[in-house]
């Protein structure tokens, strides 16, 4: 019969956890005893229950305070060379970035014009296409700047002539709303109203005419009756 896998969880049960711990405590401990006789290691093992009671083996002769403070010179030894370590790799990191920082700055002279004694052919050939180099990236950089102004000007004028096209759109208008309120002001009609009053006056004045020529006409003939 395949045994079934134990599933590694807090035992709920009283009972059985106190079972199962007295059954691996026993196991560990022989586990243990017999790592140190078959290999001649010194072992030793701390445990306490979750009532707070210890249990402890021990491989050495001399017991678990011996192991105990063996454990803690190593410990100690091994942390003091961890700091030892650490402090010898950032002196030789801190020495690597000081030549590191010597030869960009000895880098930069020589882009300037100086420090070019030591130098042989090879490497002032190589010196000289560097600055080529940085010559032809620094004009096209300078360029692509350029053109990138240019078109933002552009943009810039286009939209400075829309406004212009628009603020002399509102001043037409504003020119024409002035015209009218002076007129207004000064009683001159419009042009459809001179025609009309116009043609009233001369329809009034024809009128007018005709009763003044029927008065003239009808006196005499009046008289005469009298």
């Amino acid at each position: 019969m395949v045994r079934g896998k134990t599933v590694i969880e807090k035992i709920e049960n009283t009972a059985s956890r106190q079972v199962t711990f007295s059954k691996r405590k026993s196991g560990l401990f022989k586990k243990a005893r017999e790592l140190g006789v078959l290999c001649d290691a010194q072992v030793a093992v701390l445990l306490f229950s979750n009532t707070g009671r210890l249990y402890d083996y021990s491989s050495s002769n001399s017991g678990m305070k011996s192991l105990l403070e063996r454990y803690q010179h190593v410990k100690e030894g091994q942390q003091l060379m961890s700091a030892s370590t650490e402090a010898k790799f950032w002196q030789a990191e801190g020495e690597r970035l000081r030549q590191q920082l010597h030869n960009l700055q000895e880098n930069h002279r020589q882009l300037l014009g100086q420090h070019l004694c030591g130098l042989g052919l090879e490497d002032l050939s190589g010196l000289e296409k560097q600055l080529e180099t940085s010559l032809h990236n620094i004009r096209l950089a300078k360029d692509q700047l350029m053109i990138d102004e240019i078109e933002e000007f552009n943009k810039k004028g286009h939209l400075v002539h829309q406004e212009n096209v628009e603020l002399h759109k509102k001043l037409n208008i504003i020119h024409q709303e002035s015209i009218y309120l002076q007129n207004k002001l000064n009683g001159k009609p419009e042009a459809n109203e001179v025609i009309t009053s116009s043609s009233s006056r001369r329809s009034i004045a024809a009128r007018d005419g005709a009763n003044l020529v029927h008065l003239e006409l009808s006196q005499p003939h009046h008289a005469e009756s009298l």
